[in-house]
């Protein structure tokens, strides 16, 4: 049996933006430039997981890491223009999930 295809790049794109926390880290940095602690305290992510992450988009070119030299170190993160470049992906998904997705004030109580 012939195995199905999917274009390579497709299912790179989805891989990269269904690991978890990823796309909302991405959807954070829309907004602008925001330092480690406020990325994780708005995600609710720990620490460990969001340093690997942010390392991750940092190689792939999608998240910019400056670091100000300051008293002490500021480290801050922004979306390259690479990363910028997903905005109408993610406002797609954003709008999709206004639509259809009920919030939990909207879910049947047992």
């Amino acid at each position: 049996m012939k195995k199905p295809t999917i274009c390579p790049r497709f299912e790179k794109a989805i891989s990269l933006l269904s690991q978890k926390w990823t796309a909302l880290i991405i959807y954070k940095l829309l907004l602008g430039t925001q330092r480690f602690s406020e990325i994780q305290s708005s995600i609710g992510i720990s620490g460990k997981v969001l340093s690997e992450r942010l390392k991750e988009l940092e190689h792939l070119d999608i998240v910019k890491r400056e670091v100000i030299p300051d008293t002490p170190v500021i480290i801050e993160y922004s979306l390259t223009e690479k990363g910028q470049s997903m905005e109408p992906i993610l406002r797609t998904i954003e709008n999709w999930s206004q639509a259809w997705i009920k919030s939990e004030s909207e879910l049947p109580t047992d």
